[in-house]
């Protein structure tokens, strides 16, 4: 897959699968469940005020049947009634609305009643970059804070599941840093390489890995030739790691607003993918991480 809408695509071809959306009473989301439904991606399942859910729906032009809609008001409650309807198989995906993220995770997270898998969740994203001729996914930019090595094995580990549910059989993980030689007053280039000898050794499985790598030593054939950087993954990464939530969080959205990139997010992890984007986020973006949430539907 080269652009998202070859994501969107292939996500049809696999059939509908079911969502629920927690607090969806946003025209945004529900304008992305529109158009998912239209193109025969997804069936929906909304909770939420049923009251604002319709009015907003008729906004949209969206038509709902009466067993769509979930009634509760409380946000807690919407949150613990979206992931029932999960646990009961009548939904695939939990899709978040405008809803507090903390508040959804609280229930996702919760030992008794939640999605836990045994896994560490992370979020993943699958970006759609101009003069690009791939798709670049960077993780961890939402989820994880400040991960130690053991959690950085798990979000790399996750993020090659998403990968490969995009077609890229064998991605390239590069590691990132500052400066790419190890130097032991800079953490993150220590971890790379740990990392990096981690994957040699199978102790990560499904990707070439390789680190400490600087942005544009992982993105570019030319930055690497020029510092004459011997690496199966310089200038052709598949997969950028970054090394803390704030290194992730500015790259991802320096992409999106100043490059203008396309996105799709996904957290994985949990017992079924989670699409977790941002209440500011796009009707297109909202329905490409919708299509990426249902390629990791197993």
């Amino acid at each position: 897959m080269r652009t998202l809408e070859d994501l969107i695509e292939a996500a049809r071809r696999r059939g509908a699968k079911k969502v629920v959306v927690a607090a969806a009473h946003g025209e945004e989301v529900l304008q992305a469940i529109k158009t998912a439904q239209e193109m025969g991606l997804a069936k929906a399942l909304l909770v939420g005020d049923a009251l604002l859910i319709r009015s907003s729906a008729e906004r949209v032009g969206l038509d709902l049947a009466k067993d769509q809609v979930w009634h509760e008001t409380d946000p807690e409650g919407i949150a613990y009634r979206a992931v029932e309807l999960v646990w009961s198989a009548q939904a695939d995906i939990l899709m978040k609305g405008l809803i507090d993220t903390a508040t959804l995770m609280k229930a996702v997270l919760d030992k008794q009643s939640g999605l836990r898998s045994g896994r560490a969740l992370s979020h993943v994203a699958v970006l759609q970059v101009t003069d690009m001729n791939r798709l670049l996914i960077i993780s961890d930019s939402g989820v994880n804070i400040a991960p130690d090595l053991t959690r950085k094995v798990e979000i790399i580990q996750n993020a090659i599941e998403v990968a490969q549910a995009i077609g890229v059989s064998l991605p390239k993980v590069a590691i990132l840093a500052a400066v790419e030689t190890v130097n032991p007053e800079m953490p993150a280039t220590v971890e790379a390489a740990n990392l990096a000898k981690m994957a040699e050794r199978g102790q990560i499985r499904g990707a070439i890995v390789d680190g400490p790598l600087a942005l544009d030593l992982a993105i570019s054939l030319e930055a690497a030739k020029h510092k004459g950087i011997d690496s199966p993954v310089a200038g052709v990464a598949d997969i950028l790691i970054v090394p803390n939530i704030e290194v992730g969080n500015v790259l991802l959205k320096a992409l999106i607003h100043l490059s203008r990139a396309k996105t799709a997010q996904v957290v994985v992890g949990a017992k079924v993918p989670l699409v977790v984007t941002s209440r500011s986020d796009t009707c297109e973006t909202k329905l490409f991480s919708l299509a990426l949430g249902l390629m990791m539907v197993r």
